[in-house]
Order: C-alpha cells, then sequence, then structure tokens
C-alpha cells in the first residue's frame, strides 16, 4: 500500500465501491449512466472527489478517480479478469 501513513489518511473503498470505480473506467468516454444499482457507491465516490457527474446524468472519473483506480484496482489485477 505505498507509504502506511498516507493510506490511513485516505478514505476506505468497499469492494463494491472499487468495482463501481472500475465499471466506469471501463464505460470510458460514454460515461456511466444513473440509475443503475451502483448508484449510491457513484454518489458516495462523487462525493469523495473520484467522480463527477455531468448535466446529462453520466459519471466519469476525475483525476483523482484515475488516480484510485490505478492504486486500488489495477495494482490487484482486477482489470485482467476484465480482458479475458
Amino acid at each position: 500500500m505505498g507509504n502506511p501513513a498516507r493510506m490511513w489518511k485516505e478514505p476506505y473503498l468497499e469492494s463494491c465501491c472499487r468495482s463501481a470505480l472500475h465499471r466506469v473506467s471501463l464505460a470510458g468516454a460514454a460515461g456511466r449512466p444513473k440509475g443503475l444499482k451502483d448508484d449510491p457507491c457513484l454518489e458516495r465516490m462523487q462525493r469523495m472527489g473520484f467522480l463527477t457527474c455531468s448535466d446529462e446524468g453520466r459519471f466519469f472519473m476525475t483525476a483523482a478517480g484515475r488516480q484510485r483506480h490505478a492504486q486500488e484496482v489495477l495494482r490487484h489485477g482486477l482489470h485482467a479478469r476484465s480482458e479475458t
């Protein structure tokens, strides 16, 4: 996890939120629409600054979200499952 002191200052992401963050990543430029089962996670991560929601109701990753995705999802190899 890198620097342990820094880790304790970062908000914890439940596994459902990490999965939702990865789905936003997979949505790419189209964004992930509102109204799906992972809305509570998406809205939580929006409040945390990892996502933004467009006027059209689609979620996109912020720079902080891309960093967190790389740190927590890609680091653990979860992206390999979606590629097979």
